[in-house]
């Protein structure tokens, strides 16, 4: 019993650091431009350069 007076607060913690890093990625813009990854996929960099 006493191990869940470890685990809580950890885990706890852990979900703060991840909402945390949540966070900080969209106040960094990660997020703005979820089109254009899946648009560079399909261009041909070697056609580019001709």
């Amino acid at each position: 019993m006493s191990i869940l007076g470890f685990l809580i607060p950890l885990a706890l913690l852990m979900g703060l650091v991840g909402l945390g890093a949540f966070f900080w990625a969209m106040k960094s813009g990660q997020f703005e431009d979820l089109d254009g990854a899946a648009n560079r996929i399909l261009i041909d960099e070697e056609e580019e350069d001709k």
